[in-house]
């Protein structure tokens, strides 16, 4: 739901309530005193050997994966409604968390703004949430670049593994959206400084390490995982991993609280886990499975986001998260809004960081219909894996009974078990009571019969191919000729079992961004692909995806400042 005329910010509503001190919050989950590590008085990190011992004890709750149409570029609320779930399952008596990313500083100061949900259903402290929290990201930045260090000073100091330097994959990273610094040439200024080369930034959230502490079961599993890194190759073609360059162990250090869950509270007081943040349209887009099997040990359902549209998160979540963690969804749910489905139809224009056009706030019930073509699409690509879906219909102020009641016969018709209007926003947890309760009846009543969308055993060709045609709806795929060696090399290499992780637009089902609604006859271009052989998968570049953004002409980073009393004001 968006803001009316009146309706508070959603820092003045986070300002507004009072958090309840953490380890309140701790010891409602079964935490011990000496579990948690305090990060002030409203958020602590999470000892793993709690998660061990809470498991040992407790039989798991139920799992639930949030996800979406294609969204816009204001986004439809996902985070808002995961928030908003949780809240309402604890007000019909239903013990649960929500376990989220933790935001990119880049989008914080750029278009997107913060990410600790919206209106009544938010995540707090919210300046916390979108600002450091507990210094995570820059953990995990400084251990990518640490290795980034070790290999340059390798080739400087004579070079003893043999490294190509036109072979090397590790690029630098930092948590800002900085264009300057997608392609740049480092080691410039004599021999001292290093030896030249071509380079690459990428933003935080798209580093390997993100996506490794992300996937990590343990700190023994986090260091084997961040040794089989590969940087470079030798001028054999052997891959030079960290392990090879002694680097690992010391990225493992840097990342020996990072990988403990960090826990908050949502507005109304119930356990929120905020941990690891990488992107959904460039890495796997789910939070970390430690905070998973944290929640699921200590409730009885679990919330959890998967990024952008069930296209790319739950696509994702399913293929590469429930792979590598062994947990099984039991439903899902499809975040919707009117305003969408009628720009997927054609109608008005959205442009972050600008008024809502006019026609977008008109009824247009046919719009409604027509634009609903993805959000059948999304139903389907979630039953694909076996998983009941309850279509979660976002309200706005905006919306009438017959756009909404389109959007409900849309969704029963494409297969959903349920659709239900929330108005979570403006509301909290009150208003997602209904969609509790049908989200909790889909998980319950449901038949257990998940299942993966292809093989390990499947060509890396045919794994792409398939997540192309049957959750794109794609008539095939080309592979450009730089795809076709890097595939040849991976597969040779011995790493053809991985899953894959699609690099592509958020906004179409397509690779091409301006092919809305539910696109026909179209082919998906894949440009390369890359082996994250650390984190377990194969990452595949559809179209023209980029791995640093780039700020728009008037960042939101305009607004943020600080006022006479110290606090944070422009956030949002």
């Amino acid at each position: 739901m968006t803001k009316t005329t009146g309706f508070p910010s959603d820092l003045e509503i986070a300002r507004s309530v009072a958090p309840r001190p953490i380890l309140e919050v701790a010891a409602e989950l079964g935490l011990r005193p000496d579990e948690t590590e305090l990060y002030g008085p409203s958020k602590a990190k999470v000892s793993l050997s709690a998660i061990r011992r809470l498991e040992s004890e407790r039989p798991y709750g139920k799992y639930v994966v949030v996800t979406a149409i294609s969204p816009t570029p204001l986004g439809e609320g996902k985070t808002t409604t995961t928030i908003g779930l949780a809240q309402g399952l604890n007000k019909i008596g239903r013990r649960a968390a929500v376990t989220i990313r933790q935001p990119s500083l880049g989008p914080v100061f750029g278009i997107k703004g913060g990410a600790a949900g919206g209106g009544y259903s938010q995540v707090i402290p919210m300046e916390d949430f979108n600002l450091h929290l507990t210094g995570d990201n820059h953990a995990i930045g400084a251990a990518h670049n640490l290795a980034a260090a070790f290999l340059d000073n390798s080739l400087h100091h004579k070079n003893p593994l043999e490294i190509d330097p036109h072979s090397i994959v590790w690029p630098r990273v930092v948590d800002i959206s900085d264009r300057a610094l997608r392609h740049a040439v480092i080691g410039l200024g004599g021999r001292e400084d290093g030896v030249p080369r071509e380079d690459e930034w990428q933003i935080t959230v798209a580093s390997e390490v993100m996506a490794i502490l992300a996937l990590a079961g343990d700190l023994a599993d986090l260091r084997a995982r961040l040794g089989r890194v590969i940087l470079a190759y030798s001028t054999d073609g052997t891959p030079v991993t960290a392990e090879d360059l002694r680097v690992a162990g010391a990225m493992t250090v840097l990342l020996r609280d990072a990988i403990k869950p960090n826990l908050l509270q949502t507005l109304e007081g119930g356990p929120a886990l905020v941990h690891c943040g990488p992107f959904g349209n460039i890495a796997h887009g789910n939070n970390s499975v430690l905070a998973d099997r944290l929640a699921l040990a200590t409730n009885e359902m679990v919330c959890t986001e998967a990024g952008f549209g069930a296209d790319m998160g739950a696509e994702k979540f399913f293929d590469i998260k429930c792979r590598t963690s062994g947990l099984r969804p039991d439903a899902g749910v499809l975040v919707a809004t009117v305003r969408a489905l009628k720009m997927h139809a054609g109608v008005g224009r959205i442009v972050a960081g600008k008024p809502l056009d006019p026609a977008l706030a008109v009824e247009n019930v046919e719009a409604v219909r027509m634009g609903a073509q993805n959000l059948a699409a999304q139903i389907e690509n979630v039953s694909r894996f076996g998983v009941p879906v309850v279509v979660a219909i976002n309200a706005f102020p905006t919306d009438t009974s017959a756009e909404t009641q389109a959007i409900v016969d849309a969704a029963l018709a494409a297969g959903a078990r349920d659709a239900v209007r929330s108005t979570h926003f403006s509301d909290g947890g009150a208003g997602a009571e209904a969609l509790a309760q049908a989200v909790w009846e889909a998980a319950v009543e449901g038949a257990p019969r998940f299942t993966m969308l292809y093989p390990d055993d499947a060509p890396l060709s045919t794994k792409i191919w398939t997540i192309a045609t049957e959750i794109y709806g794609a008539d095939g795929i080309d592979l450009a000729p730089a795809a076709e060696k890097s595939l040849r090399k991976i597969e040779s290499t011995g790493y053809g079992h991985l899953p894959v992780c699609m690099a592509k637009t958020q906004y179409s089902l397509s690779h091409d961004p301006t092919l809305l609604g539910r696109p026909r006859e179209f082919r998906v271009p894949i440009r390369d692909l890359r082996l994250c052989a650390g984190a377990g998968f194969v990452t595949a570049y559809a179209g023209d995806m980029r791995t640093m953004p780039g700020l728009p002409s008037h960042p939101g980073g305009e607004n943020i400042d600080i006022d006479a009393d110290g606090e944070v004001v422009g956030l949002f």
